[in-house]
């Protein structure tokens, strides 16, 4: 039978459909949850490993191929590579102030080279990763059907550690963002327990007594004060200033020991020597990069030149003074435990909900351990029961 045609109004239609679009943009892909402070991708990636390949940090690596092929099997429906890119960003400590995957290969550099393909890679979960997930068996977070509904994902992970703000996150979805600065896992953690102890703390104590600022994995100095800061903080939204650090090693030479957060670090030694080729920094006579481990961009000094006067010249012309601008928006739980609603948070926010969610999460670790209690309770009543009348239980 041929299905009826029925009119309707386009403008009415569009409307609808995008605005389902953007929502599933929104909930589904672009913006971390408060809870676990993690895109659904990134949550995929950490369970699978988990759950399906046992991969913890006790355990040995196996190939990137092996897990991302697992993932978009069975929990992610998009192209294997943005899964391979996700894992790989989880992996690079200059991207993740605290890596939630442990890489064996060539997972990229701060030169911007990417990734080995995924079938050359190795991963397993970092240490740190393991704590988010442990709790997983003892029915602790809500779970919901995958894209075919044939298995079960986790909503959130029961995260025992404030990881949105520990690594930060960057996305974009339709008509919002986010970009969240990481910090420092001693600074939140107190800042958490001071909290706990009197919860009508407000921004203003919480930064002046724990959280100084962002705590980047590339290093670098914070130029905005504490005033600038605490108004960051407060709004859920601002800028940091970032400057990379430098040291005179001899008269000759400026050693550069670090850079702004995201900034690729062979781009800014090829606009140091565009400036010295045009002649531009007359005081600069060669730049090298010597970077092993560390970061170690040597600036070869014409003589009399002034340090300070140079570094200032490359600080306003070229990306070793960076802005970062910081918008602190992420999903907060709603009503509906499968869903959450995008909201632009303060930094006493953050941590509250946090809170409140490891609350939740404890509970139900307790109530999950005491009905396991009751019913082995249950059997050890049966067994004193029969064995108190063997005999009558053997006629």
């Amino acid at each position: 039978m041929a299905q009826e045609i029925q009119e309707v109004s386009l403008h009415e239609t569009t409307q609808t459909r995008y605005l389902n679009y953007a929502m599933s943009v929104i909930t589904s892909r672009a913006l971390p949850d408060v809870r676990d402070g993690l895109k659904p991708v990134q949550r995929r990636i950490l369970y699978a490993m988990f759950h399906n390949l046992r991969l913890s940090h006790a355990g040995r690596h196996r190939k990137s191929a092996a897990v991302v092929g697992e993932v978009m099997a069975k929990y992610h429906p998009h192209g294997d590579q943005s899964i391979y890119d996700a894992m790989v960003r989880m992996a690079q400590p200059f991207s993740m102030r605290y890596p939630l995957v442990d890489g064996h290969g060539n997972f990229g550099s701060l030169d911007g080279d990417n990734a080995a393909a995924m079938r050359y890679t190795e991963a397993k979960l970092a240490a740190i990763a393991d704590d988010m997930l442990t709790e997983l068996s003892q029915d602790t977070v809500a779970f919901r059907p995958n894209y075919d509904s044939t298995l079960e994902e986790p909503v959130v992970l029961p995260s025992q550690l404030p990881q949105l703000l520990l690594n930060g996150a960057t996305g974009i979805a339709v008509g919002m963002a986010t970009n969240i600065p990481p910090h420092n896992l001693v600074e939140i953690i107190n800042a958490l327990i001071a909290l706990i102890d009197d919860p009508t703390l407000e921004v203003t104590e919480l930064v002046r007594d724990h959280i100084k600022g962002p705590d980047f994995p590339t290093g670098g100095v914070l130029l905005e004060g504490p005033d600038e800061i605490r108004e960051t903080y407060e709004e859920g939204s601002g800028t940091f200033t970032l400057r990379a650090e430098w040291v005179l090693e001899d008269e000759g030479h400026i050693v550069i020991t670090s850079i702004p957060y995201t900034v690729n670090k062979a781009s800014v030694v090829e606009k140091i020597a565009q400036h010295i080729i045009k002649e531009q920094i007359p005081q600069l006579v060669d730049v090298r990069d010597e970077s092993t481990d560390d970061i170690r961009i040597v600036l070869e000094l014409a003589r009399g030149a002034q340090p300070d006067a140079v570094m200032a010249y490359l600080f306003k012309h070229t990306p070793l003074q960076h802005r970062f601008h910081a918008n602190f928006t992420c999903l907060v739980p709603t009503d509906n435990p499968q869903l959450g609603a995008p909201e632009r948070l303060d930094l006493k926010s953050m941590l509250r909900h946090f809170l409140d969610f490891r609350m939740e999460v404890v509970v139900r670790r307790t109530q999950h351990e005491l009905s396991q209690l009751q019913r082995r309770i249950h059997l050890l009543e049966a067994f004193e029961a029969i064995f108190g009348a063997l005999d009558d239980a053997l006629v």
